[in-house]
């Protein structure tokens, strides 16, 4: 008999945080040192134009990439994890994803081998986008089916706590990378921290190839009748899948805005501010260990609180902060776009700690990895994907960051909305006033 068919125990939560995290660690640490490339070095390596600030939308274009090829992924990656298993499927989409980083890490620039860098730039990162949408669902149900029912909201931090923790690595190990010259960071020093992912990849592979199959899956396959089809979660439950897009929209807009986009107004100098890289990196940094608080936080109040409650208190105050953080950044010193910044990314914590859980209990055990990948996937696209080339797109039209905030604000509200329609799914608090949670 197989190892999965024998062992159905819920895992040790250290095993699983690791095993659960490491994807998300290695996801976000990827599209961070992407972004963070982007908007430091890419429009000197790949995109060398005669105007900087294009020649980094052109850079933006290619993070949106790898945004547009993760639906896809979601639906290929969550068509084998409902059928054959999560950890296998994830381990799969893993395994992809870490090499194509490796890959970007050792390929030469645009004056080595001219216009196939950039090509084969695009290509590597459509193959991370498919990667990435096999991802983020299979490591929300690794940690929330292992998870006891009282406690999915807190498993669920293992994972949307791997995108901040991948986020500051990524910040740690550029903000080390620019401690040297700028023409060597340019010419060979981006590439450390591409490299240094290959570590992460390592420890992934290790955890998730001992880690079991998930209880319920494994139940639901001794008792199944029927393989479960592609595109079923389309046709059976395709509101919830939009649903979930939408809830997704306004924080996923709002991350990469704050963490891809502000690297490159705060840096550049027309029309950015002109302030020092290495500090803005590490203003970054702090602001990404807000928003890993607030998520184990969130995360665990939604136990008892609720989804809902804990998702609308932070989409609610991000929605009214926005315009006055892109006002302060307009106008603001150093320090104050950093606090500025630390504060919206605390705040979005709330939205994303509970958010993955969320979505593993809208959808039956057939539908989940299809559900969850989808619909995150698809927001992720909408939201962050498009957020920093239209924000570089605005501030180019206008002359100024302010309506960015608006832009923010404008989808933040269309999550609010999605958010308000679903029902409460934390299994311990359902139908019960906000009274009495507290008291529980």
């Amino acid at each position: 008999m197989a190892r999965d068919a024998q062992k159905t125990t819920r895992e040790r939560p250290a095993r699983l945080a690791v095993a659960s995290g490491a994807g998300t660690i290695l996801e976000f640490y990827d599209f961070a040192i992407y972004g963070t490339a982007t908007a430091l070095v890419f429009n000197k390596v790949f995109f060398n134009v005669d105007d900087p600030w294009f020649g980094t939308f052109l850079g933006f274009a290619t993070f949106a990439v790898g945004f547009v090829m993760a639906p896809i992924g979601a639906v290929i990656f969550g068509h084998f994890g409902d059928r054959i298993g999560r950890r296998k499927a994830l381990t799969a989409a893993f395994l992809l994803m870490g090499g194509s980083t490796l890959a970007m890490g050792v390929l030469p620039g645009y004056q080595a081998i001219g216009i196939v860098a950039p090509v084969i730039l695009i290509f590597l990162r459509m193959v991370h986008g498919i990667s990435r949408g096999g991802e983020i669902g299979g490591a929300a149900l690794l940690a929330a089916e292992h998870a006891p029912t009282h406690r999915r909201g807190l498993y669920g931090s293992f994972v949307t706590l791997g995108s901040p923790v991948g986020g500051i690595l990524a910040n740690l190990s550029f903000a080390l990378v620019l401690l040297m010259p700028m023409d060597q960071v340019v010419s060979w020093g981006w590439r450390i921290p591409f490299l240094i992912g290959g570590i992460v990849l390592a420890i992934g592979v290790w955890t998730r190839t001992r880690i079991s199959e998930t209880p319920e899956f494994m139940n639901q396959q001794e008792t199944a009748q029927d393989r479960p089809r592609t595109f079923a979660v389309l046709r059976q439950n395709w509101r919830r899948v939009a649903l979930a897009a939408g809830i997704n929209l306004g924080q996923n807009c709002y991350a990469f805005l704050l963490f891809t986009f502000m690297l490159s107004f705060l840096t550049e100098t027309d029309p950015g501010r002109g302030f020092d890289r290495s500090p803005v990196v590490f203003g970054s940094t702090i602001a990404l260990a807000c928003h890993a608080a607030t998520v184990v936080l969130g995360s665990h109040l939604s136990d008892r609180l609720g989804r809902k409650t804990v998702i609308g208190f932070g989409m609610a105050t991000s929605l009214v902060f926005a315009p006055f953080l892109f006002w302060v950044t307009a106008v603001g010193s150093l320090a104050a776009c950093i606090t500025v910044i630390s504060i919206g990314f605390a705040l979005t914590g709330f939205v994303y700690g509970p958010m993955l859980t969320t979505f593993s209990e809208l959808f039956p055990i057939t539908q989940r990895y299809r559900g969850i990948g989808i619909g995150f996937q698809v927001g992720a696209v909408l939201g962050g994907g498009l957020a920093p080339m239209i924000a570089n797109r605005i501030v180019s039209a206008t002359g100024s960051v302010i309506p960015v905030g608006v832009y923010a604000a404008v989808l933040m509200a269309i999550s609010l909305c999605c958010l308000l329609v679903i029902k409460e799914t934390a299994p311990l608090v359902a139908g019960r006033s906000i009274r009495e949670r507290i008291g529980a």
